[in-house]
């Protein structure tokens, strides 16, 4: 149990096989007493109340419950039924009779609450250590910031405490703490997910966010959770149905390289330039935008109107007992008593000139991918300056609210120096779906280790194609893989990428001669190890087509899969390998071309 990864997929197996809930539960608990962060948690519900919340989950069924037995825990800005409401701030404290909207659809679910987690005072930064409480560790690198406003939310899903956890997001603090802590970080498009029982930032730009470990569990609690409340007036309809197989030709837009802040970190930039290289080789193309109009927008957001917004949230306490309030956010939020009702139009005015320059642009692109934080911060850093790494920490977050975008936040292998790697991708409202299979494209066919555990990603079911009927899934082991030279075989069929995988552990892996292009040769033995592999669904008319492309001595079989099911995919026959390179060691043709000299970038 110790060992067992808590993603959606891992727990479910669990229970089949005929593990507890209570099982679980208590490994919830003891991994909070392992990694003793008393910085992540504000509070813990006891355990008979975790009991209750079993006894009324019923017989497992997924079909019913689709989060059946799942843990999970929440900012503590969203209400729970007598249990004490903070937003990080003693002096606010209330105790909701109701939950919030979104907690009652997590439960009915299936979801177990464990906890209510630290935060930004009143959601205000993106830094985690704006808090009178002791702030939650970063997972990876103690002395970096957390990430805020969702900072314990972020932290105990890249622990492993939990399965997920909800954060809000006004101006990236469900983007930027799953950044800085090699998560998942889901910023559902504005009104999918209710607010009602939410402590309000900006009531017009807030939205319930979603850590996860892995894309597909995060896009699972969206579509539980996504269930119209009438008595939300800000709530709008999203569609969201089982995520699809991505598209194969995206046209994706980033910052030109005039308009990429990155304040002087040059591992970021090249960071960011090798990842757009990466998602490029699969035949994707790359427009370059000026993204001038995104950082207009996203200075409004702490001046005019939206700081009076938040000051409407705290005026009375701020009046009462102005040292009850953190004093950065006191100094940030107060700016708003010198504010005029004529400021907040003329702000009104600019975002609206913003948001039409901004639709043409939109018009031209899939989505948008940006790095999702400039640089990374030390919590001495912060405390030498508490406003300006706060201020850059949201250069590519900030502007999203404003401008109706949808986004989420997907890990990648980690920068050279070893700081957690990722991207955003954000589109307009309404196309979540879009951008999470995207997102799960890219986190399934890079495997990168989930948050701070080093739990591999699992092997993920395969996405359904549009027309699974007319497809055959083919396992590719080598340059036909997404972004090598021989990939444009598939897709120039139609084929697309369904799910990365393993083979089952008999198999070798070998460095064919000749090239370019460079192949390898995939052999079954007694003796073998387990290969990665990716597959793709390729049109049934075009199966014959290509496998004429396929010379000797490779060709198509049948390979077993580190989960004992089977799949057609490329084989070798064994009369070549005395001129061969055994490469097994390596687990995989992309580990053994990274272990080969590159330029850098």
């Amino acid at each position: 149990m110790q060992l067992l990864p808590f993603t959606i997929q891992s727990l479910h197996k669990a229970y089949a096989d005929g593990t507890p809930p209570e099982t679980v539960i208590e490994e919830c608990f003891r991994r909070i007493q392992t990694i003793n962060d008393p910085g992540i948690f504000l509070h813990l519900m006891d355990k008979d109340n975790i009991l209750h919340q079993i006894q009324q989950l019923g017989t497992f069924d997924t079909e019913v419950k689709p989060l059946w037995g799942i843990p999970f825990a929440i900012k503590d800005n969203i209400d729970v039924a007598g249990t004490p409401t903070t937003a990080a701030c003693p002096d606010f404290t209330y105790t909701s009779q109701h939950n919030a909207f979104v907690v009652d659809c997590l439960q009915k679910a299936g979801g177990l609450l464990i906890g209510k987690t630290n935060l930004d005072q009143f959601a205000t930064g993106l830094v985690g250590v704006r808090t009178p409480y002791p702030a939650p560790k970063n997972a990876i690198k103690p002395d970096l910031v957390p990430g805020g406003s969702s900072s314990g939310s972020a932290v105990c899903v890249a622990h492993g405490i939990v399965s997920f956890a909800l954060g809000t997001d006004t101006a990236g603090s469900g983007r930027v703490p799953a950044a800085l802590n090699n998560i998942v970080g889901l910023k559902p498009s504005l009104g999918a997910i209710s607010n009602t029982g939410v402590v309000p930032a900006c009531r017009t730009l807030d939205t319930v966010s979603i850590f996860a470990l892995t894309v597909d569990d995060a896009y699972r609690i969206l579509r539980a959770a996504n269930t119209l409340d009438q008595n939300d007036a800000y709530a709008r309809p999203l569609k969201t149905p089982a995520l699809p197989a991505p598209s194969t030709n995206w046209c994706i837009g980033v910052p030109s390289e005039k308009t990429r802040h990155f304040f002087g970190d040059e591992t970021q930039a090249c960071f960011f330039k090798e990842a757009l290289n990466y998602i490029a080789a699969d035949h994707h193309r790359i427009i370059d935008l000026d993204f001038s109009p995104f950082y207009e927008a996203a200075a409004l957001l702490y001046r005019g109107a939206w700081i009076a917004e938040r000051y409407t949230v705290i005026e009375a306490l701020l009046k009462r007992k102005p040292e009850a309030i953190h004093p950065v956010t006191r100094k940030i939020v107060s700016s708003a008593e010198t504010l005029s009702a004529s400021t907040a139009f003329r702000h009104f005015y600019q975002l609206q000139s913003i948001k039409h320059k901004v639709a043409y642009i939109l018009e031209d692109v899939d989505f948008l991918c940006v790095p999702s934080t400039p640089t990374f911060y030390t919590v001495d850093e912060l405390t030498a300056d508490p406003y300006e790494p706060n201020t850059r920490l949201g250069t590519y977050t900030n502007f999203a609210n404003l401008l109706d975008l949808c986004a989420i936040t997907v890990p990648l292998p980690p920068r050279e120096d070893g700081l957690p790697g990722s991207v955003t991708l954000l589109a307009p409202h309404g196309e979540d779906t879009k951008i999470a299979a995207a997102a799960h494209s890219i986190q399934q066919q890079l495997s990168t280790p989930l948050g701070a555990t080093n739990w591999p990603l699992p092997p993920q079911k395969p996405l359904p194609t549009h027309r699974d009927q007319e497809t055959v899934a083919i396992a590719v082991v080598g340059a036909h893989m997404s972004g090598l030279p021989l990939n444009s075989a598939l897709t120039e069929l139609g084929g697309r990428f369904l799910y990365a995988h393993q083979t089952a552990p008999c198999y070798r892996l070998y460095r064919l001669p000749g090239g370019p292009p460079f192949r390898p040769g995939l052999v079954r033995d007694t003796v073998g190890s387990s290969i990665d592999l990716e597959v793709w669904a390729l049109p049934k008319q075009h199966v014959g087509a290509f496998i004429q492309t396929i010379p000797m001595p490779l060709g198509i079989g049948t390979l077993e899969l580190l989960d004992g099911t089977h799949v057609h995919g490329f084989l070798c026959e064994s009369i070549v390998l005395d001129a061969a390179t055994e490469i097994t060691e390596f687990g995989g043709w992309r580990a053994y071309l990274d272990s080969l000299p590159t330029p850098s970038c």
